[in-house]
C-alpha cells in the first residue's frame, strides 16, 4: 500500500511550514490530504499571502475542520500518519485530553487510537507547565512532540533552506527519504 500521508494545519505562527511539507511530499510522489482550521486559514491568508485553496496544488483534498463526517475520521481511514504542522496549544490540550470538537482534532485522536504516526509540530513559546503536561500526555499516548525549531548546524544560507530542512527531518522521522537533508554526521565541522 502506498503511504497517504494526513496534515493538519491549525492556528500557529508557522504556517510556512505546512506549505514546505507539502511541497516535499508532493516531489517525493506521497499522496497527502489537509484539514484545516478556521483560524489555521486566516494565518494562511496573512502569512503567506496566497489563497489556501492553494493547498490543492499539493494535496489531494482539502477539509474544513467543520466536516466531522469525513474520511480521516474513521478508524478504517487509509493514512499512514498524521502530522500536524504548525500545532496550537488549544489543539494539543484537545489531544491530550481526547477531545475531539472537530474534524482535525478527530482525526488526531483516530491516530493515537490506531496506533499511527501522529507527528504535533508544537509553535509557541516559552511553555507553561500546563503545555508541558499536555505534551507529556501526548508523548505517553503515542504521539511524537516535534517542536518548531529548526536546526542551524547546516548552515542555512536563506529561509527557505532552514525551513526545507526541517521539513526534511519530518519525513526522514516518517520513514521517508527527502533529498536534500543534511544530516549532523554530513557535517564538516571547521
Amino acid at each position: 500500500m502506498e503511504k497517504k500521508f494526513l496534515i493538519g494545519i491549525t492556528g500557529a505562527s508557522g504556517v510556512v511550514y505546512a506549505y514546505y511539507l507539502l511541497k516535499e511530499l508532493k516531489k517525493l510522489k506521497y499522496p497527502a490530504e489537509v484539514i484545516i482550521t478556521r483560524a489555521g486559514e486566516m494565518v494562511w491568508n496573512y502569512e503567506l499571502e496566497k489563497p489556501v485553496e492553494e493547498i490543492l496544488k499539493f494535496a489531494e483534498k482539502l477539509y474544513r475542520e467543520d466536516e466531522i463526517s469525513a474520511p480521516p475520521a474513521s478508524g478504517s481511514n487509509e493514512y499512514f500518519g498524521m502530522v500536524i504542522i504548525p500545532c496550537t496549544m488549544g489543539t494539543l490540550s484537545a489531544i491530550a485530553c481526547g477531545s475531539a470538537r472537530n474534524l482535525l482534532q478527530r482525526s488526531a485522536d483516530v491516530m493515537l487510537k490506531e496506533r499511527k504516526p501522529l507527528i504535533l509540530v508544537i509553535r509557541e513559546t516559552p511553555f507553561n507547565l500546563i503545555h508541558i503536561r499536555n505534551m507529556k500526555t501526548c508523548s505517553e499516548a503515542g504521539a511524537i512532540i516535534f517542536p518548531a525549531m529548526p536546526s542551524f548546524y547546516h548552515k542555512p544560507k536563506n529561509l527557505e533552506e532552514l525551513i526545507s530542512q526541517f521539513v526534511r527531518r519530518i519525513l526522514q522521522f516518517l520513514g521517508l527519504s527527502p533529498e536534500g537533508l543534511k544530516t549532523w554526521q554530513e557535517v564538516e565541522l571547521e
